[in-house]
C-alpha cells in the first residue's frame, strides 16, 4: 500500500480513510482478532491511495487478497469483503462460500462501495447468507487521488458525453447518471448537501448533469437514516461544460508539474531516469504526495524550481558535512541515525533536478519560442501590453518553423481560432493544407462538439466573457495567461457569479443568496463572510476535465482565501498527462495527449 503522506493529512485522502475506518474496520473490529481483507481492483486502488499497510495492521488486518485470484483457504479466520456491487465481485464472494465444507473463510463481513442491485443482492442472499455477518453499503464511488484531487470511476466519460454519434442516445444518458451518482457519494463523504448550480452555456450537458445530481442528493439524504444532514448545507456545487475556456487546454504551462506531464513520458505518475549518464542504470520515481519536496515545488514556475533545487542540495550537503565533522562516538551514532534521512532527501532532490533538466532540454530548442506566440494569441496583447493587431502574423512564423511538430502547430492554430472567436471555412482549409495536417484536421474541427466556435459562422452564439484585472500581479513573460477557472473560483467565493448565467437547480443556501444576509432563524454567531469561510464548500465539476494550470489555480485560490481547500477530479480511463483531447471521427477517441489533465475542482472554504 502506498503511504498517504504528511502532505495529505488534512485533505480528501484523510476524509476517505476516516470514513472507511468508521464504516468498515470499526464496525467489525474486536480486540485481538485478526482478519483478512478481500478486495477487487477498484477497492485495491482506493485503499492504496488513502492508507498504508501499517494502517491496516492497526485495524487487525494481516493479509490483503484479490477476490479475482486463486487464494489459499483460511477457514479459521474471518474475512472483510470490501468490493464493488458488480456481478464479477459478487460471484467471487459466492464462490468463497459455495458450500460449508469448501468455504475459504470462517465468516464474511461484506461492504459494498455503492448500492447493490436487487438481483445481485438476492443472488448473494440465497447462496451464502448464513456465512455473512454484516452487509452494508458505504457510498464511496470515487478515488482520492491527491489531498485535493479525486477521480470518478467512469471510463470514456469524455467520449460518451461529447461524441456526436452518441448524442441523444441511452449511452450518453447512462454515463450522465453514473457521474451524478458518484458526485453524490463525494458530497456524502464530505457530509455536504450543496446548492447545485450550472453554467448555462455553451451546451446543455451541465444543466442535465446538475439536475441529476440534485435529484441524487435529495434521494440520498432522504434514505440515509444515519446522516444528520437533511436540509441544504452552506455549500455550492458548480457544474460546467469544458468549452467554457478552451484556451487553457492548449497553452504550454511552465509550472513544474504541468510541464513535466506535458513534455516528459511520465506514465502512471512514474518518472524514469538515469543518474550516471545515458549508459547508467535506469531508475524509477513515483510522483506522489508522500514526497514533500514534490508537494512543495509542483506548482512553482520552472525557473524557480531550477534555482531552488540546487540550493536545497547544497543545504543538505552542508548539514551532512557538519554532522560528519563530529568524530565522537555520540556524533557517529547521530550520523548513522541521520544517514537514511539524508539519503532519502538527496535522492528526491536528484529526481526532481533530473525532471527539471529534462523539461528544460525539451523547452529550450522549441517550446520557448512557441510560448511567446501562444501567450500573445491567448491574451491578445504582447509582453509590453501592446494589442496584437494581426493574429495571423503572430501565428505564421510557428507554422513555417520546421522544428515544431504537427501537434504543436495544431495547438497554435487552435489558439488563433479561439482568440478570434472562430475563423472562416476558407481560412481554416488554407491553414490545414499549408501545414499539411489534413489527416489530423478533426483535432481542430471537433472542438465544435464542445460548443467552441471553430468557424466564424457559429461565433455569434458566444461572446467573450469579461476578465478580472490582473495587471498588478507579477508574472513571467511566458506565463501571463490566467485560466478563466480562477476568475470563476474567486467570483464564486466573493458571491459575484451572475444568477442568470449560473442558475440554481435548487433553493439557494442562505449564505449564498447574494444579499449578504443570513436567515433570522440562524444564530448570528459570526459575520456573513466569516460563517461562509468557516463552514461552506465550493465544489466545481467540469464535464470533460480541467488542465494543470486550472488545478494550480485552485491551490492558489485555496492559499489566498486561507481556509479554502481544493479537490480536483481525474476521470477514470484518462492518462494524467493528457492535454486537450485530440479527437477524430468516427470513433471520436483521443489520438494523442499533450498537457491537458482531466481534472475537476472542489473548493472548500
Amino acid at each position: 500500500m502506498a503511504p498517504a503522506g504528511a502532505a495529505a493529512e488534512r485533505g480528501l485522502k484523510r476524509l476517505v480513510w476516516q470514513k472507511l475506518k468508521s464504516s468498515i474496520f470499526d464496525d467489525c473490529k474486536k480486540e485481538e482478532e485478526w482478519k483478512i481483507i478481500v478486495l477487487d481492483d477498484y477497492t485495491t486502488k482506493l485503499l492504496s491511495l488513502c492508507c498504508k499497510m501499517t494502517d491496516l495492521l492497526e485495524e487487525g488486518i494481516t493479509v490483503v487478497e484479490n477476490i479475482y485470484k486463486n487464494r489459499e483457504p483460511v477457514p479459521h479466520m474471518k474475512a472483510i469483503y470490501f468490493i464493488t456491487p458488480t456481478k464479477k465481485s459478487v460471484d467471487g464472494l459466492i464462490d468463497d462460500f459455495i458450500s460449508k465444507s469448501s468455504r475459504r473463510y470462517k465468516a464474511a463481513y461484506v461492504y459494498f462501495t455503492d448500492s447493490c442491485p436487487d438481483n445481485l443482492f438476492n443472488k448473494m442472499k440465497s447462496a451464502c447468507s448464513k456465512s455473512i455477518r454484516r452487509c452494508k453499503e458505504i457510498s464511496i464511488s470515487f478515488f482520492p487521488y491527491e489531498s485535493r484531487v479525486f477521480t470518478l470511476n467512469v471510463p470514456d466519460a469524455f467520449y460518451r458525453c461529447y461524441s456526436p454519434i452518441l448524442e441523444k442516445t441511452k449511452d450518453k444518458d447512462s454515463v450522465m447518471e453514473v457521474m451524478a451518482e458518484q458526485i453524490v457519494t463525494l458530497c456524502a463523504t464530505l457530509e455536504e448537501n450543496p446548492g447545485v448550480r450550472y453554467k448555462s452555456k455553451p451546451l446543455d450537458n451541465a444543466s442535465k448533469l446538475a439536475q441529476l445530481v440534485e435529484k441524487g442528493l435529495e434521494n440520498y439524504y432522504k434514505t440515509d437514516e444515519t446522516s444528520q444532514i437533511k436540509a441544504k448545507t452552506h455549500s455550492q456545487l458548480l457544474i460546467i461544460d469544458r468549452g467554457f475556456d478552451p484556451i487553457s487546454t492548449v497553452l504550454h504551462e511552465l509550472t513544474f508539474q504541468a510541464m513535466a506531464y506535458d513534455l516528459l513520458p511520465i506514465e502512471n505518475d512514474t518518472y524514469k531516469y538515469k543518474t550516471d549518464g545515458p549508459t547508467g542504470k535506469e531508475k524509477e520515481a513515483i510522483l506522489e504526495e508522500d514526497d514533500e519536496l514534490w508537494v512543495q515545488i509542483r506548482h512553482k514556475h520552472i525557473a524557480d524550481v531550477i534555482e531552488e533545487i540546487p540550493k536545497l542540495l547544497k543545504e543538505i550537503s552542508s548539514k551532512r558535512k557538519a554532522t560528519e565533522g563530529k568524530l565522537t562516538l555520540s556524533g557517529l551514532a547521530q550520523l548513522m541515525k541521520k544517514m537514511p534521512h539524508f539519503r532519502k532527501q538527496i535522492t528526491r532532490q536528484v529526481v526532481h533536478l533530473n525532471i527539471a533538466e529534462d523539461c528544460m532540454s525539451k523547452f529550450k530548442p522549441n517550446v520557448e519560442r512557441l510560448c511567446k506566440t501562444e501567450q500573445d494569441l491567448a491574451l491578445g496583447t504582447d509582453a509590453e501590453g501592446q494589442k496584437v493587431k494581426d493574429p495571423m502574423r503572430v501565428l505564421f512564423p510557428v507554422l513555417l518553423n520546421k522544428s515544431h511538430d504537427n501537434h504543436d502547430k495544431i495547438r497554435a492554430i487552435l489558439l488563433y481560432i479561439f482568440s478570434t472567436n472562430g475563423t472562416t471555412q476558407e481560412n481554416l482549409d488554407k491553414l490545414i493544407q499549408n501545414v499539411q495536417i489534413e489527416s489530423d484536421s478533426d483535432m481542430i474541427r471537433n472542438w465544435e462538439y464542445l460548443g467552441v466556435p471553430v468557424l466564424s459562422s457559429t461565433a455569434s452564439q458566444q461572446c467573450k466573457q469579461p476578465r478580472r484585472d490582473r495587471s498588478s500581479e507579477e508574472t513571467f513573460q511566458l506565463s501571463r495567461w490566467t485560466p478563466v477557472m480562477k476568475d470563476i473560483m474567486e467570483d464564486a467565493i466573493e458571491n459575484k457569479l451572475d444568477s442568470k448565467e449560473w442558475p440554481y437547480c435548487s433553493q439557494c443556501p442562505p449564505t449564498w443568496n447574494g444579499s449578504g444576509a443570513v436567515s433570522a432563524r440562524q444564530k448570528p454567531k459570526a459575520s456573513y463572510h466569516d460563517e461562509r469561510k468557516s463552514s461552506a464548500r465550493l465544489i466545481i465539476f467540469v464535464i470533460g476535465g480541467i488542465t494543470y494550470s486550472e488545478m494550480r489555480s485552485a491551490y492558489e485560490v485555496s492559499q489566498a482565501y486561507k481556509s479554502c481547500e481544493v479537490i480536483i477530479d481525474v476521470p477514470s480511463g484518462w492518462k494524467r498527462d493528457s492535454a486537450f483531447l485530440l479527437m477524430t471521427l468516427p470513433t471520436f477517441k483521443p489520438l494523442k495527449t499533450l498537457s491537458f489533465s482531466i481534472f475537476q475542482v472542489l473548493l472548500i472554504f
